[in-house]
């Protein structure tokens, strides 16, 4: 969004709310600084603070990530008054940030409009509606830059991009990051799996692909241009159609010669894993590989959605262990606190995943509103899923029972570390 009004001669100023490098941060007694690695990844900031009430009988403490409000607050003063006031959402148990910044924002600016955006005002849109903001927005932000430029400017866009075409889009703004260690890297759009438990085609609609020689010139220039040697693919399906994007692109990287590291925490689909597309990848520089399998349980594997099976799992791992990976690199992500889910299952799957020379990744289970499993978890669960977004945290293991208990979850976390 950032880019298109920029293409559309508008001045710009980003605050990141979660900038780890921020200097205001050094010093404050409240505040902990987590490490942050070369590579760009790490935890952010965070500041205890009280519990939301709803969340009081949780035998845990509550933070606040990223900076502070009172930095946030100098920061929107150091701006001049701005036109218009963008916040993005991310997951939906986080919506107490959101209502914080945009209270933030009100106290400077309180004549200028704000716009919502992101997957918790998409996901969660009438409860979005109670944040302050003058317009809720879902879906994809950049479907809404005409209205955008007609409402609030009463102009005509002169850069409009197609959405079908996601190479018509000018790169992200990127350079307006305050810290610059890694930058992520989209290659497409959407998903055309169905996965029962993901909100991928909620959030992004059809899916969609990038040329993979113009995806190579974007990396190419975020090397020559910021000195950007680590990229993260946050994509829902990377390596869907590889003949048409992965394969392609991991050629070019080599055959360029990019001294870069990917980095792909999102979850590959391991179906489409093959012995050339594992050395392409190897070669190319993947150096943190995630993937999705979810369980080993051939029931589970098709009432979520078929994605890949246990055949095609043990021939994947077996090419990325011949292209150099080693059992270590390998993470592979089992879902935890599915509605009616037993440890068993968990444990059984974790054990599998280990025999066969990987590394078990327990991916705890959020319902997500829209999803084909969201009624399921509604049923399940003996939380408020629907009235109170809090609740949708997957550390609370919000559909978790007799037979998947916190205590049985934290000795299945300690499983993954054995070998």
């Amino acid at each position: 969004m950032a880019s298109l009004f920029r293409k559309n001669g508008y001045h710009i100023r980003l605050i990141d709310c979660l900038n780890a490098s921020h200097p205001e941060l050094r010093g404050h007694k409240a505040v902990k600084l987590p490490r942050r690695y070369p590579s760009g990844h790490g935890k952010f900031p965070k500041e205890r603070i009280p519990k939301p009430q709803s969340l009081g009988a949780i035998k845990r403490h509550y933070h606040r990530y990223g900076i502070t409000p009172a930095i946030l607050h100098g920061e929107l003063l150091s701006c001049d008054v701005p036109d218009l006031i963008l916040v993005t959402s991310v997951m939906t148990y986080w919506y107490p940030g959101i209502f914080e910044v945009i209270r933030t924002v009100r106290e400077a600016f309180p004549t200028v409009p704000v716009v919502l955006g992101g997957i918790y005002a998409t996901l969660c849109y009438r409860h979005a509606q109670r944040s302050g903001a003058d317009l809720v927005l879902t879906g994809e932000g950049e479907r809404h830059f005409e209205t955008i430029l007609r409402d609030f400017f009463s102009e005509d866009a002169v850069c409009v991009p197609d959405p079908a075409d996601l190479d018509s889009f000018p790169y992200p703004a990127l350079d307006l990051l305050p810290l610059k260690d890694q930058f992520p890297i989209l290659t497409s759009r959407g998903c055309p799996n169905r996965c029962v438990y993901c909100a991928s085609r909620l959030l992004a609609g059809n899916f969609r692909q990038r040329d993979p020689i113009k995806v190579a010139d974007e990396i190419e220039f975020w090397q020559e241009n910021f000195g950007i040697n680590h990229f993260s693919i946050y994509d829902d399906a990377f390596l869907i159609n590889p003949d048409a994007l992965a394969i392609p692109l991991l050629r070019e990287i080599t055959k360029r010669k990019l001294q870069c590291q990917f980095h792909c925490p999102n979850g590959l689909h391991l179906s489409q894993i093959t012995e050339e597309l594992s050395k392409l990848m190897y070669d190319a520089g993947f150096a943190t590989i995630r993937f999705g399998f979810e369980s080993s349980d051939p029931v589970t594997q098709l009432s979520t959605g078929g994605k890949v099976n246990n055949e095609q799992f043990d021939a994947a791992i077996r090419y990325l262990k011949e292209a150099g990976y080693r059992s270590e690199d390998i993470g592979v992500y089992l879902l935890c606190g599915l509605p009616r889910q037993e440890a068993e299952e968990v444990r059984e799957s974790i054990r599998y995943v280990q025999s066969r020379g990987a590394r078990p990744i327990i991916a705890e289970y959020s319902p997500i509103p829209g999803t084909a499993l969201w009624k399921s978890a509604v049923d399940a669960s003996g939380l408020d899923l629907e009235g109170e977004p809090l609740f949708h945290n997957n550390t609370l293991l919000p559909c978790g029972s007799e037979k998947l208990s916190q205590d049985m979850y934290k000795h299945l976390k300690m499983l993954t570390r054995s070998r």
